[in-house]
């Protein structure tokens, strides 16, 4: 039942970001069509949207803390499929083909997840983080990881590779860290609540500093993806590396498949791959939308009077014309 409820509520969570996410859009649309420009955090319909993200984003925190991180991780294809349907009523959005094939393939692939994710015990106490964090499989893994990270630093910073893969790979290796970091702050937090105090430990707090530092990190790299290449790219590779990240990470350091019988880890691995392949079809030849304006600013051109902004001719091939150019215009004709 702890589980479930972990599940469902990652689920709701990543269903309020996705409505957040468009709601905030909405809000940004709204204040380019009015005639008077205001800031867009002066907007009641943004904050709301920023409220409903913070809610979210504490709610998928507070899930890692009574579902497996196995479990919880895929969760995100939910925002993914609920951004995809909700644009639809909010934004006006056409429904395509590919959204229906893709959003079933995910959902089919949730089901499976759900039904076969590992039933892992959620209690994990300061001193059983402790130990998870010395076991060998995990300092493999760390140096392994470390490697690569730095690796692929080196052609970030020295060779100034930008792809979209070196950028959202550094990002998934700092996921990792973010929720084995996440997975033992929030489990400590629960603990603590029902009486069993871990507040004391100074691991809770390293944990704490760790998941801030992962996570500023994670947001840097992931801010100039999204800032060089189309959301339509870097959303479905990102749930990718993302996911596939997290589910090495609790299979490794919290151990979350270890008395799991072969047929659930092949059906768990389906259903990851049915979910990965539905966000890719809702992603994929969905183009990034540009607000269109119904004129022309020309700005200001010393030693014309200008009427500010001038609609263009549907008439005429030049998209409007100066005042004195009128006069022409008329004497002509």
């Amino acid at each position: 039942q702890t589980q479930l409820f972990g599940v469902l509520l990652a689920a709701a969570s990543n269903f309020l970001i996705s409505v957040s996410l468009n709601i905030q859009k909405c809000a940004h649309l709204r204040l380019v069509c009015q005639a008077e420009q205001k800031p867009y955090y002066r907007s009641k319909l943004w904050w709301c949207g920023i409220t409903l993200l913070g809610l979210g984003e504490v709610g998928n925190f507070t899930a890692y803390g009574f579902a497996p991180i196995t479990l919880v991780a895929p969760m995100g294809c939910v925002s993914v499929i609920g951004s995809a349907f909700i644009s639809v009523f909010l934004l006006k959005k056409t429904m395509r083909t590919a959204d229906i094939l893709g959003g079933t393939l995910t959902i089919t692939g949730i089901y499976l997840l759900v039904t076969f994710a590992p039933n892992a015990p959620q209690e994990l106490t300061a001193r059983q983080v402790q130990n998870y964090l010395v076991s060998w499989p995990f300092l493999v893994y760390s140096v392994l990881e470390i490697l690569i990270f730095c690796i692929l630093l080196y052609f970030y910073k020295r060779k100034a590779v930008k792809h979209i893969v070196v950028l959202l790979m550094m990002v998934a290796l700092l996921a990792s860290l973010t929720v084995i970091a996440v997975k033992a702050v929030s489990s400590m937090i629960a603990l603590s609540v029902k009486g069993k105090m871990q507040l004391t430990y100074s691991l809770f707090y390293i944990m704490s500093v760790l998941m801030t530092t992962s996570c500023a990190f994670q947001i840097k790299f992931l801010n100039q993806a999204m800032h060089l290449y189309e959301a339509t790219a870097v959303v479905p590779i990102n749930f990718v590396f993302f996911t596939t990240s997290a589910i090495i990470s609790g299979v490794v350091f919290y151990r979350e498949f270890q008395s799991a019988a072969l047929l659930s880890v092949f059906m768990f691995l389906f259903g990851c791959l049915l979910a990965f392949l539905g966000v890719i079809i809702l992603a994929r030849n969905k183009k990034e939308e540009h607000l269109q304006i119904s004129f022309i600013d020309c700005g200001h051109i010393p030693g014309q009077k200008m009427s500010g902004k001038i609609q263009p001719d549907s008439h005429c091939s030049c998209y409007g014309t100066l005042n004195k150019e009128d006069d022409l215009v008329k004497r002509q004709s």
